[in-house]
């Protein structure tokens, strides 16, 4: 696949951090490209910025996501890559106790909810939805290739911290999904790989003090910083390019290994 004005991308969670710059990235290749988000003043200047679309997208939400390709497919035709970077964290362990009575509370169960139905059924809708429409039209190269999916996790899915018993397994089931999925899209010519990014300059780690960052840097190995957020995207751009990977799943840490708390 060879990344040009001839094809269409859409990028969920693209009015931010590691969506927006995939989302920069491909409109500097000339992909044209569509952008789902919540946040809808930033989504509609990103979406400017790089003439693109943008739609407001609830991706938990079936009836929302369905709008959203709708409208989105309208201006720039059937996508051929599918990116979701849309996700939410919630610290909270399976159980504890308050620090000043000692009471003992279970994790909220609306909460796990919420994370898993943004994190991981939202990446489940978008790739299913965005797969029924690429079947739909022809292939675009000699292999029979017809487009590719790409699914954010994250190094949580492997090796989780305290509190994030929630954000770990969504993740996970992000990992979990990948090669059966893979599997299933194969006949169609359509690739799915999913990247596990580590510590990145985002605007959640950008709200860290200083100490905490240092404590996170500790652990990687190198280059020893954060990842910068276009070198996510350039992982996404040959993750598109290759045509060779396909049911992968693929750290992006500097070698990092994130330590219990």
């Amino acid at each position: 696949m060879k990344l040009s004005s001839d094809m269409s991308a859409i990028v969920t969670g693209g009015a931010s951090g590691l969506g927006e710059a995939t989302a920069r990235n491909f409109a500097a290749k000339g992909v044209k490209v569509g952008i789902f988000d919540m946040n809808e003043e930033r989504g509609e200047m990103v979406a400017k910025e790089i003439g693109g679309v943008f739609a407001k997208v609830d991706v938990a939400d079936s009836a929302s996501v369905d709008a959203g390709f709708e409208k989105i497919r309208a201006v720039i035709g059937q996508e051929r890559i599918m990116v979701n970077c849309a996700g939410v964290g919630w610290p909270m362990k399976t159980a504890s106790r308050k620090r000043d009575t000692g009471e003992i509370m279970a994790h909220s169960p609306e909460t796990y909810i919420r994370v898993i139905n943004i994190n991981l059924i939202g990446s489940f809708l978008c790739a299913s939805k965005s797969a029924a429409g690429m079947m739909a039209i022809d292939p675009m190269d000699p292999d029979g290739e017809r487009g590719v999916i790409i699914n954010t996790a994250s190094v949580a899915a492997q090796d989780g911290q305290i509190g994030q018993v929630a954000y770990s397994s969504s993740k996970g089931g992000i990992v979990g999904m990948t090669l059966p999925m893979a599997r299933d899209l194969a006949r169609e010519g359509i690739r799915v790989n999913t990247i596990l990014p580590g510590f990145f300059e985002t605007p959640i780690y950008q709200q860290m003090g200083p100490e905490v960052k240092e404590s996170l840097k500790a652990h990687v190995q190198f280059p020893n910083r954060f990842g910068h957020a276009d070198e996510y995207g350039d992982l996404v751009a040959f993750l598109c390019e290759n045509t060779y990977m396909n049911g992968e799943c693929i750290r992006a840490d500097a070698g990092a290994r994130m330590p219990p708390r």
